[in-house]
């Protein structure tokens, strides 16, 4: 056969009959120094041309059955390319309500958390140790100053109180006798002063009157200082008595009942919790770096969670002077007006004023939750709705303020609702 020499390659005489369908380009005459081996060996040449054949190398290495299975790779490859599908079209969004966001100005505040908290409260435990015998009162109960709200069995503190009354009257006793032996010695005194005088009776006697006179005047006194000692026991042991009777210090509300009947009083442990229900504060903690815009007298807006968003008017009494070192926080106790709904231990958040700062503003209904983050829909220059996470501020009574995430002139999805519309276009109303 003549071909050529761009031509299709072929094989040696045992395979003249055998075209192999792939076309090969003649890269150079550089290898046409090789050809007449290749066809002395009965190897794969180029039909009518020096230039030998680009897979001699491998027919010489590997043999024919290498060549033709490259031959068949190509082949193979060569065929099996596939048009692309082509992108369809995204789907269109109409009448779909757009906002701009841009930036306002508004009041700057610092925001401090804390705990409500009744501005008189106290903890009523026992003085003396003792058995329980009755609990009056329950959480919840109205208590009036000076009323029993727990007895104590008083039966240790009974007896020490009848001692107490036994040693008065002892001391009572030996009060009599000793102011009837100092009167006794004080009339021998004065008798005895008489014959002093007259030189009736030797100085050693005299002498000896008087210090008679003297010890009884002793003993008296020693009688009259048992006897205010015992008082003072008496007094004591009717004091312990009392103990035996935990009364209400003041009006208020029982929060807390921490023992019942039966059980042992100890000193210092709580039984029960009363708080003054008429007048409470809300304790809250600001960052030390914060601290400047707190002052002692101002007026600080509350917001109780429990009672809705609507502010409270709060008014700062009292800033603890000494930071806590393991929070490096400071507390503020803001007072709060009456309020029935109102209890200690609600969360509350108080605003301190600081002046003015710009922010950008969404209106609520823009906001989408996902999971523990929030998002809103941005459409961008091509009409495209894309999902953008966003960090949230305060909220107003219609829209909320948006920290992070926006910036001014981006285009909004006012209402987006449960409507999935990312990569979709929109068209607004």
């Amino acid at each position: 056969m003549n071909h050529p020499a761009s031509s299709v390659v072929m094989l040696s005489e045992d395979y003249t009959e055998r075209s192999v369908p792939f076309p090969v380009v003649i890269l150079s005459e550089a290898f046409g120094r090789d050809s007449g081996r290749m066809r002395s060996r009965r190897t794969p040449i180029l039909s009518r041309s020096r230039v030998p054949h680009p897979f001699a190398f491998f027919w010489r290495k590997g043999g024919r059955a290498t060549i033709l299975a490259l031959l068949g790779l190509s082949l193979l490859t060569a065929c099996s390319g596939e048009k692309p599908t082509p992108t369809p079209a995204p789907e269109l969004v109409r009448d779909v309500t757009l906002f701009t966001a841009h930036r306002t100005t508004v009041s700057d505040f610092v925001e401090a958390t804390g705990t409500v908290r009744a501005s008189q409260s106290a903890q009523l435990s026992s003085q003396v140790m003792g058995t329980i015998t009755r609990v009056n009162v329950h959480e919840g109960d109205r208590v009036r100053r000076g009323e029993v709200l727990i007895t104590i069995d008083e039966a240790q503190q009974r007896a020490a109180y009848s001692g107490a009354n036994a040693g008065l009257q002892a001391s009572q006793e030996n009060i009599a006798a000793a102011n009837a032996d100092y009167a006794l010695a004080e009339s021998t005194m004065k008798r005895y002063q008489m014959l002093y005088d007259k030189k009736s009776v030797s100085p050693q006697e005299f002498d000896e009157v008087k210090a008679r006179m003297a010890a009884a005047k002793a003993r008296r006194d020693a009688a009259h200082a048992g006897r205010t000692q015992a008082e003072a026991g008496v007094s004591q042991a009717s004091t312990a008595m009392g103990f035996t009777k935990i009364r209400a210090p003041f009006d208020g509300l029982v929060t807390a009942k921490l023992a019942d009947a039966g059980a042992i009083a100890t000193p210092g442990i709580p039984l029960l919790i009363v708080e003054d229900p008429g007048h409470f504060r809300l304790e809250a903690t600001v960052d030390e770096s914060k601290m400047g815009a707190v002052r002692l007298g101002e007026a600080a807006p509350v917001v109780i969670d429990a009672l809705g968003e609507q502010a409270i008017a709060g008014k700062v009494v009292q800033i603890v002077p000494a930071a806590d070192p393991a929070s490096r926080t400071f507390t503020v106790k803001i007072d709060l007006p009456a309020n029935s709904q109102i209890r200690s231990g609600l969360f509350g958040r108080a605003r301190f004023a600081r002046g003015e700062r710009q922010s950008i503003f969404v209106p609520q209904t823009a906001v989408l939750s996902r999971g523990q983050l929030q998002a809103v829909y941005v459409v961008g220059k091509d009409q495209a709705a894309s999902l953008r996470y966003v960090t949230l501020g305060a909220a107003s009574a219609q829209q909320i303020e948006v920290l992070s995430g926006l910036e001014a002139g981006d285009q909004v999805i006012a209402q987006p609702n449960d409507r999935e519309l990312s990569g979709k276009k929109v068209e607004a109303k």
